[in-house]
Formats: C-alpha cells, sequence, structure tokens
C-alpha cells in the first residue's frame, strides 16, 4: 500500500494544490498525494494554476479542487506550507512545516520559484522515503 502525503495550508488554493499535482507528477511511484485547507475558497488561484500548467503541463482545474481537512483519508505524512496560523492536529505518523510564502497577489515569476522549491521539496521528501530515512 501507497504511503499518503496530504499538504496543508489555510485556504487550499495555492501552495497545497501545488504540491498535491508536482507531488502526483513526480513521486507517484512511491506515495499518494492529497492537499487540504482549513477554510475553503471557491476555486484553486488561477495563477498557480497557470504556473503548474506553464512548468509541468498539468491543468489543476480539471484535476483538483479546493477541500477541507475532513476530507483527507488516513494519512502518514502531513506536510504543512507555512500558515502562520495554528494548524489543527491530524493524526499522522510524520509531520513537517515547509514555511514557504504565499505568492498570492505576487508576480507569476513568484509562483514559478515557489514551485520549483515545492518540487525540491517533494523530490527530497520522496528520497527520505525511499531510503527509510523517515521511517513510517
Amino acid at each position: 500500500m501507497k504511503i499518503k502525503v496530504a499538504f496543508i495550508c489555510v485556504h487550499n488554493s495555492c501552495r497545497s494544490q501545488m504540491a498535491e499535482a508536482i507531488g502526483n507528477m513526480v513521486a507517484s511511484e512511491v506515495f499518494q498525494c492529497y492537499s487540504a485547507g482549513t477554510k475553503l475558497k471557491s476555486k484553486i488561484n488561477q495563477d498557480a494554476v497557470l504556473a503548474i500548467e506553464k512548468l509541468y503541463g498539468i491543468n489543476m482545474n480539471h484535476l483538483q479542487y479546493p477541500k477541507l481537512l475532513e476530507e483527507l483519508p488516513l494519512v502518514d505524512i502531513i506536510i504543512t506550507m507555512g500558515c502562520n496560523v495554528e494548524c489543527p492536529y491530524i493524526p499522522s505518523k510524520y509531520q513537517e512545516d515547509w514555511g514557504l510564502e504565499d505568492p498570492t497577489g505576487a508576480p507569476l515569476e513568484e509562483f514559478f520559484k515557489v514551485a520549483k522549491t515545492i518540487e525540491e521539496k517533494v523530490l527530497d521528501l520522496k528520497r527520505r522515503v525511499e531510503t527509510e530515512e523517515l521511517m513510517l
């Protein structure tokens, strides 16, 4: 059974959605990715959608939608994006915070930078899971 990873931020409209898309693209053979938030926006941030489509050819509008924490399955790993708020407790075997700044309202180049940082962090997480550096 694949490990389940959930990416969490407040509105589940930008960074966590980007991480879900990138994670499912670069690490799907190791873990299954989800995203969720503590509050909902009506749709995914369209600058995030544009950045992910330009960089990776993934249309998040067709594959994903904003979700609340209650909609997550039981997960093994929780990654918080850096919400600057107290995150609720979610049962998991491992949790870490990536401390990423929200690019909402910034130029598209900032979305590209955040996406590339997320990709690096997802690949590092994948490596740590594969090498059992993370004991789950």
